[in-house]
């Protein structure tokens, strides 16, 4: 699945066990009513008991995007799924950090070692 706002990105993929939703281009207040609908819908259409969020092509993140990110979780708890995020970059993993949402989120480096905790990852050379 894929849903473009001007701005960002958003890809969904199912796989045995997880559901990946990847995330391109700028989390800010200008994209993330239209990305917050279509996570949603794939909250709600997913049966894998895991969703990983791969943060690598985030470019920008705001106070919008990480409300974003908070409200997905909850989101997906009253659904029992789990949230994982992967790979982000260096300063999504900073604003994670001083905000204390790594406290509140499984963070894994790459989306390998995610799917890999959830029990499955595609080999390198399909990705």
């Amino acid at each position: 699945m894929n849903h473009t706002t001007s701005r960002a990105r958003l890809l969904s993929r199912r796989m045995a066990g997880h559901t990946v939703i990847a995330v391109r281009g700028e989390l800010d207040i200008a994209t993330t009513a239209a990305l917050r609908n279509r996570i949603l819908t794939t909250l709600n259409e997913t049966t894998a008991p895991a969703i990983i969020v791969d943060l690598s092509g985030v470019s920008f993140c705001d106070a919008s995007g990480l409300a974003l990110l908070v409200g997905t979780q909850r989101r997906a708890n009253l659904h029992g799924i789990t949230i994982t995020l992967a790979a982000p970059r260096a300063h999504m993993t900073k604003l994670l950090r001083i905000t204390g949402l790594d406290q509140a989120f499984t963070i894994h480096p790459t989306l390998i070692s995610a799917q890999l905790s959830h029990g499955h990852a595609r080999h390198p050379a399909a990705a």
